[in-house]
Formats: structure tokens, C-alpha cells, sequence
């Protein structure tokens, strides 16, 4: 059952006008996955809606809002929702990253889009970012019928991914990561509660992300009440997800926002997923950091594009 709250005109502006969001909920599992729905204002029939969610550990507030108000303001639906065990969804045990749980996740996202009131169901896109970017690939391949996907800085090969971490955290780190994944893996079989390790942290630390660029980068655009913290386990199961591969079965154009000399999603592996997918890609390469693609100037140019390609690919047959 899907829950929907009062809707109301929120406070937030869009190319000068006011945006309408509602807060929703939508089953995934036994629990519900919370969203927020961006109601496109004056648009006539039956308009596309656009699924988004955040990346390694994130939540919707962490700096999400900017591209989905842009994209209400151009007369799209959004809808950008939580995962299980993390941000306002439901789900226990809280912060862990469930590979498989987040691809059920996004095909029951999928599936609310298409009830909501004013969207066509045949005009849903996907929108991923970082470790999302990938998941939009898979989920598109997964569902068959989503018309068109935006995936920006994304994590295209784990395997690439944690050949980077490795770099930034020298062989004792290393060491002491995975057998803390490995303590957690096992705690969790047990039903213990999680083992936990920060996701971003400085140079030489212990965290997912040590890379110098990325602490500063997450912390810039996370909420006051961000958690910085994800169950261990999830280093185990990184390497052998690779997006990529699926690229070349998917049913719709896609657009992949590469950052040169990405810091934690290697460039190489989204080239990689572009060529895979052949004619139906479309790669751009920014000289940008993994995370400024999330604040201006940057973000403007990344929205420009995204806006460019939802439009010639998400208009009315």
C-alpha cells in the first residue's frame, strides 16, 4: 500500500515559481521506502516522471533538491525516495547497504511512479548518482519498459572502485577493513547489530572514502543530521558489482556524466558502460571532482545536459 500525505505548495522555488511536493510512501519488501513527489503546476495530461535517489550511503536531502526542483520547473514529475534502512524509509537493521535490497528498491519505485496521478506510465525515467548511477543502469535492464536513464558520476565497476580505495588506504588500512567486513558479515548472519565504519574520512583514515577530495565534497551538501556511517559488510560484496556489463542490454537511451579522474568512481568504467551500450549512449566528460558535480557551477551544467536529453527523449509520441 502506498501512503500520501496533505499535498502542499513547499517553500521551494523553481525557475522562479513555486514548487508542489508531497510526501509519499510506497511498499518495498515488508517495509515502505519514504519519497518525496514533485507536482509538475499547469502542465496538461498525462506529463513523464522522473525516479531519483542518492548515492553510497545518502539520503534524499543530501543534495538531490537542486536537480529535482529544476526538473519539476521544466514540467516533469519527480519522485525521489529513501532506501530501506536509511533516511526516513523504515527497515532494520539501519545503514546497511543491501546491493540487492536497492535494486528492489528502485523497482518498487518504478512501480509507484506509474500509479501516480497525472504520469504516463510509459514516459518513466531513471535518475542515479555515484553508486545510484550504476543502479539506474540495472534497474532499467531489470524493469524493460523505462523510457530513458541519467546516470552522473557513477559507479559503473566495484571492482574499479575499490582498486581506487585501495590506493587511498594503503595495505595495513586495507587489511583492517576487510577483516572488519568480514566480522560484520558474520554479525549479521548472527542478527548482532552492525559493525559500522565511516563512509568518508581524511587522508589516511579508515572509511570507505579517504580520497582527499571527499569528505569535503559529502559534507558540503549533507544535511545537519547526515549520518556518516554504513555496516562494514558492503565492502564484500562491491567488487563483483559491475553495472557495466549490463549496458549493452538496455532498452533506452541513456546518459552518462562522467567526472575525468573521478576520485571514487573511475571515468574509465562509465566509458566503458558507454561503449557497451553502443548507440543508445551518450557520454560526457567533465574536468571536475566526484563531488562538485552537486554545487554550481558545475551542477548547472550537468542539469543543462540532463535537461537536454530527458527532452528529446521523454516528449510525447
Amino acid at each position: 500500500m502506498a501512503g500520501i500525505s496533505d499535498a502542499a505548495t513547499s517553500g521551494l522555488e523553481g525557475q522562479g515559481q513555486p514548487i508542489a511536493r508531497e510526501d509519499v510512501t510506497f511498499a518495498s519488501g515488508k517495509d515502505d521506502c519514504a519519497a518525496w513527489h514533485y507536482i509538475p503546476e499547469s502542465v496538461a495530461g498525462p506529463c513523464p516522471c522522473i525516479v531519483m535517489a542518492h548515492g553510497f550511503g545518502g539520503t534524499r536531502d543530501t543534495g538531490l533538491a537542486p536537480f529535482a526542483e529544476r526538473f519539476v520547473a521544466a514540467g516533469y514529475h519527480v519522485l525521489v525516495f529513501d532506501y530501506r534502512s536509511f533516511g526516513d524509509s523504515g527497515g532494520e537493521p539501519r545503514q546497511v547497504i543491501s546491493i540487492g535490497r536497492q535494486l528492489a528498491d528502485w523497482q518498487a519505485a518504478i512501480d509507484f511512479a506509474r500509479t501516480l496521478e497525472g504520469v504516463d506510465p510509459d514516459r518513466i525515467a531513471l535518475w542515479g548518482s555515484s553508486f545510484s548511477g550504476g543502479h539506474v543502469l540495472v534497474a532499467a535492464v531489470r524493469d524493460g519498459r523505462v523510457a530513458a536513464v541519467s546516470s552522473q558520476v557513477p559507479m559503473m565497476d566495484g571492482y574499479a572502485a575499490i582498486k581506487n580505495m585501495r590506493g587511498s588506504l594503503g595495505l595495513a588500512r586495507q587489511l583492517r577493513f576487510t577483516a572488519r567486513a568480514l566480522a560484520d558479515a558474520f554479525r549479521g548472519l548472527l542478527g548482532i547489530s552492525p559493525l559500522m565504519v565511516p563512509i568518508v574520512g581524511p587522508p589516511g583514515t579508515l572509511a570507505v572514502m579517504t580520497a582527499p577530495d571527499a569528505e569535503q565534497g559529502l559534507m558540503a551538501i549533507a544535511p545537519p543530521d547526515f549520518r556518516n556511517e554504513v555496516a562494514a559488510r558492503i565492502g564484500l560484496a562491491v567488487p563483483s558489482y559491475r553495472p557495466f556489463k549490463y549496458a549493452d542490454r538496455l532498452p533506452c537511451p541513456i546518459l552518462i556524466q562522467a567526472s575525468i579522474g573521478d576520485s571514487v568512481a573511475p571515468d574509465e568504467a562509465a566509458s566503458a558502460a558507454a561503449e557497451r551500450a553502443g548507440g543508445k549512449a551518450r557520454l560526457e566528460r567533465y574536468p571536475i571532482g566526484h563531488f562538485d558535480i552537486y554545487v554550481s557551477p558545475a551542477r548547472e551544467r550537468a542539469v543543462s545536459d540532463q535537461l537536454e536529453f530527458f527532452s528529446q527523449h521523454l516528449s510525447a509520441s
